[in-house]
């Protein structure tokens, strides 16, 4: 949920703000901005008393969902590709939903974790995101950085915040790319004509994406991202903005008549570089690409 401070609530403590706009209590909402739970601007706030500021965004969870879900572990197979005490990196499969939400209680990477992880997973982001730090959707795979205690999590909440660490991605569109590299840089807000998608504003989050191509093919190009922002589904509606939608992505492109049956992006988190948290040594992690992706890939060479 986001709200947006009018000239009226401006120079307000966010405490005071939330419980006016909310049917939450200040003491509730107290407790949730001191877990971390409450972002301003894309920043945590972690001060009851923060004064907030005129246009700012104040964003956060719907934590009657909380209570709507009883979480509970399963014993699902994890592709982890590094374990400490601090950090779980995992290799999400294509289809996997990473938390609980309505429609889909069970199967999740949360549910995992929980039976992996036991009781060792930060709490800062409420009882359905246990150790989830930062998501990719249910139809992307590859890398997840898992957060085993609250420490790790503000460390590596603050270095997605800062940008300070490398996020790379890996994604075949339609149509064929003319320059061999480029930069989209400009603001997402939420679609108007459809509520369920990010769509270039003038007004919203600054959204900056590079791109390069990897290969060309006939209809299709195979290409690597890079995100210096993590906004919702950038790399899907900036590629939609420049004409070339994600292939498989419904969402963002519609059918692709030799592709009817992909009812998903064909997008993978192919890299992620981190400072660990403790270590403060720099550490990456490769997922390498997964069996669909190269089965679509040599489809499409022979094409």
């Amino acid at each position: 949920m986001e709200i947006v401070v009018d000239y009226l609530n401006a120079q307000k403590r966010l405490d005071v703000f939330l419980s006016e706009k909310t049917e939450y209590s200040r003491n509730f909402l107290i407790n949730k901005i001191k877990s971390g739970c409450i972002k301003v601007d894309d920043k945590i706030i972690d001060k009851a008393s923060y004064k907030i500021s005129l246009d700012s965004i104040v964003q956060f969870d719907d934590f009657k969902s909380e209570t709507l879900l009883d979480v509970r572990e399963e014993n699902i197979s994890l592709d982890i590709l590094y374990e400490d005490l601090d950090i779980l990196i995992i290799n999400k499969p294509r289809g996997m939903v990473v938390h609980p939400a309505p429609g889909h209680k069970n199967g999740t990477l949360v549910n995992a974790i929980m039976f992996h992880c036991k009781n060792n997973l930060s709490g800062i982001n409420g009882v359905i995101r246990p150790g989830i730090v930062h998501r990719i959707d249910k139809d992307t795979s590859g890398v997840l950085c898992i957060c085993k205690n609250d420490f790790s999590h503000n460390n590596i909440s603050k270095q997605f915040q800062e940008h300070t660490n490398i996020r790379k991605y890996v994604a075949i569109v339609k149509g064929l790319i003319k320059e061999d590299a480029g930069t989209i840089d400009n603001f997402l807000n939420r679609d108007k004509k459809n509520r369920l998608r990010m769509a270039v504003c003038d007004v919203g989050k600054r959204a900056i994406t590079k791109y390069k191509i990897i290969e060309r093919f006939k209809n299709h190009t195979y290409i690597e991202c890079e995100l210096l922002t993590g906004r919702t589904h950038q790399i899907r509606a900036h590629m939609r903005h420049i004409g070339h939608p994600l292939l498989g992505d419904l969402l963002y492109g519609g059918f692709d008549d030799k592709f009817k049956n992909l009812d998903g992006q064909i997008l993978h988190a192919i890299y992620l570089e981190i400072t660990h948290p403790k270590t403060n040594e720099r550490i990456s992690f490769t997922a390498e690409i997964p069996e669909y992706f190269r089965e679509i890939l040599n489809k499409i060479k022979k094409i």
